[in-house]
C-alpha cells in the first residue's frame, strides 16, 4: 500500500526487532491514516524537493515494539505520527540538508536533530499531526556524560 508517491506502508512498519521478537507491528486504520498524513505533508514534499531517496529508519511502532526498543512512553511513533529519516546512507544528500529543509519550509509538530555532530545529525526525527495544532518545536538530542539522552530547544 502506498502512503504517498514515494513511500509505502511497509517502509513505515518494517522492524527487525519486531521480526526477531515475534511482535505484531501491523497498524490499524487510524494509524495508517496518520502515516498517510505525515507521508503527504512531510515526506513527499521533502522527497520531491531533493529528488533523492530518503530512508525511513523508523516509522510506526506498536506499543509492544516501542517498549521493546526502549522508546518514550509518549512516542508519536505509536500513533503513526512520526518518522525517523536518514539520507546519509545515500550519496549526495545529508541529514542536515533534510533537517534544515523541513525546519525552513514544512509544517511539523516536532523536529529533532538526533545526536551526531554539530554539522550533521545521525538521523532526523519529524512528527506531524493533521488533527491537532502542529507546534513547530525544534530540538537537538545530545548524550549526557552518563550516556542518557537529553533534548535542548533549538532557536
Amino acid at each position: 500500500m502506498k502512503l504517498s508517491k514515494n513511500l509505502s506502508l511497509s517502509e513505515c512498519t518494517k522492524s527487525n526487532t519486531a521480526k526477531r521478537l515475534g511482535i505484531n507491528n501491523e497498524p490499524d486504520e487510524q494509524v495508517i491514516n496518520n502515516l498517510r498524513q505525515i507521508a503527504e505533508n512531510v515526506f513527499q514534499p521533502l522527497r520531491d524537493h531533493f529528488d533523492h531517496p530518503i530512508y525511513v529508519s523508523s516509522g510506526y511502532r506498536s506499543p509492544k515494539l516501542n517498549a521493546a526498543i526502549g522508546g518514550s512512553k509518549t512516542s508519536q511513533h505509536m500513533a503513526g505520527r512520526a518518522l525517523d529519516l536518514d539520507a546519509d546512507i545515500f550519496k549526495g544528500l545529508s541529514n542536515a540538508d533534510i533537517f534544515n529543509y523541513i525546519k525552513d519550509n514544512l509544517e511539523f509538530d516536532q523536529l529533532i536533530w538526533e545526536f551526531g555532530t554539530d554539522d550533521n545529525p545521525d538521523w532526523v526525527h519529524v512528527s506531524y499531526s493533521a488533527y491537532d495544532p502542529n507546534r513547530g518545536r525544534v530540538l537537538k538530542a545530545v548524550r549526557l556524560s552518563d550516556g542518557a539522552p537529553a533534548y535542548k530547544i533549538v532557536e
